[in-house]
């Protein structure tokens, strides 16, 4: 059971349909919800893109299937525990304090991973300092520890994400929501480079595009942060987790639950085990939830697998130098700051369902002229425009649920979201895996990364074709 204890300020204006009537919150408390943002994707970009699979892949001669494994393992957990949370915090209307412990949980796992990873394995890798074996297959005891930590990280990681969405609602009225969900993303996207500008050091001593940094320096660096002496890309780990905390501090001081209420005797966990029955017969009531949550399943499985893949793409199939991936990840994401914005004031513009078709619609092509680039340089400019239309799915998929949904109930719609897509995040890196280390073997390092990508591209038409059919309930607002 768990007891809900504080004491609930007047009852919010709530309309006959279950809307809540809100208003601006103080830009304080807006910007600090948007920056948590730019901390999570501190994690995302260094830890689920950047550094672990190409650690794991090219550092330890771990399996692609391992990393599914990672990816698969934190989405079931996920899957199996975020909607009966959601259950539970709609029942309060409390979100801060799942964000907070989750958060804290993902940070202290993080690290975890870069203890683990040097303690239960050999140094060894690019950029490792005084390595200490030349040649070394992961497996056995120290895979299992490794993917373990990395699959708690994870897990915290993604579960904090739907009770961060559903706080919005309540700082902004709906037609600004687009706007904010926009400013959250795009700062998202800043986080993910001064992430990488602020960790790479940890592991080649430079940083991207500027260069070297000098040694008496990193040495200081090296000896404040914990277990990132050795260098290599198991030296991120440790400092990637210390920034997920220090910029998610704002959220954690500044943010509060605006229409928290408290329950009288705790929630019993069976009830949330019964709310989660009931939200998925009651998505039935509000027409297209359903076919939005469908929609949703395959577009954040195809995100994701490309995601936790883009950088092993980059090295394996397009022939990138290792360790220029950081650059390349920097340069990339700039266009998405730019991106995500621009989206965020296309969803107040023109709807969010209209937004989420035409982000999804350019997906498509650019993931299909990815397969067929003929260079890196075709590549670098492939990657810059999906770079620009990458936030536009979280950009207008937030307001794109409130659309369809009563504002009371958004916890819990939020999290079956998730569970939709974190079950399709299950199969789909073991469809990746199973795609590429099937055809490595017989037709080589280039193809099977492009067939790949072409599953992923699958994925994405399918939800472009069952989203068409979700009904558009958006309304601009009225002129005044």
């Amino acid at each position: 059971m768990v007891s809900m204890t504080h004491t609930t300020p007047a009852s919010p204006a709530v309309t006959a349909s279950g809307k809540i009537v809100v208003r601006r919150a103080p830009v304080l408390e807006r910007w600090s919800w948007a920056l948590y943002d730019f901390s999570n994707t501190i994690f995302s970009m260094n830890i689920a893109t950047l550094f672990f699979a190409v650690w794991l892949v090219d550092d330890l001669h771990g399996s692609n299937t391992m990393v599914a494994v990672g990816n698969g393992g934190s989405s079931a957990l996920v899957a199996l525990s975020i909607p009966l949370f959601g259950a539970i915090s709609d029942a309060s209307q409390r979100r801060k304090p799942w964000v907070v412990w989750f958060t804290v949980a993902a940070v202290i796992a993080t690290i975890l991973m870069g203890v683990v990873g040097q303690i239960n394995v050999p140094l060894i890798g690019e950029a490792v300092l005084d390595p200490s074996v030349t040649s070394y297959t992961l497996g056995g005891a120290a895979a299992a520890a490794i993917i373990t930590s990395f699959i708690i990280a994870n897990y915290a990681y993604q579960g904090a994400q739907p009770f961060y969405n559903a706080m919005m609602f309540e700082l902004a009225p709906p037609v600004e929501q687009g706007r904010l969900s926009g400013l959250g993303t795009a700062l998202g996207y800043v986080g993910s480079i001064v992430g990488v500008l602020l960790v790479t050091p940890f592991f080649n001593g430079k940083i991207p595009v500027a260069g070297a940094l000098p040694q008496g320096f990193l040495h200081i660096l090296r000896t404040v942060f914990p277990f990132t002496s050795h260098a290599g890309r198991v030296s991120t780990f440790a400092p990637t987790g210390i920034l997920f905390l220090l910029f998610s501090l704002p959220l954690f001081l500044f943010c509060k639950d605006h229409n928290a209420r408290s329950v009288v005797g705790g929630i019993p966990w069976r009830k949330g085990f019964q709310d989660l029955a009931n939200t998925v017969r009651d998505a039935r009531k509000y027409p297209g939830t359903i076919r939005f949550i469908l929609a949703s399943f395959l577009y954040q499985d195809a995100i994701g697998t490309i995601v936790a893949n883009m950088a092993l793409y980059a090295v394996k199939a397009m022939g990138f130098a290792k360790g220029l991936e950081t650059t390349l990840f920097v340069a990339l994401t700039v266009p998405a700051v730019i991106g995500s914005y621009a989206i965020g004031k296309l969803v107040d513009r023109i709807g969010p369902k209209k937004s989420l078709m035409f982000t999804i619609g350019c997906w498509v092509a650019l993931l299909i002229a990815m397969v067929f680039v003929p260079s890196r340089t075709s590549f670098w400019v492939v990657g810059a425009a999906i770079g620009f239309i990458f936030g536009g799915v979280p950009t207008a998929e937030r307001p794109m649920l409130m659309t369809l949904i009563p504002d009371a109930e958004a916890g819990r719609f939020f999290s079956l979201m998730v569970l939709s897509s974190r079950a399709a995040a299950i199969v789909g890196p073991f469809v990746w895996a199973f795609t590429v280390d099937g055809l490595l073997p017989s037709y080589g390092t280039g193809l099977a990364y492009r067939a790949g990508v072409i599953t992923v591209a699958i994925g994405m038409i399918g939800s472009l074709i069952i989203l068409w059919g979700v009904p558009d309930k958006w309304r601009p607002a009225p002129l005044v």
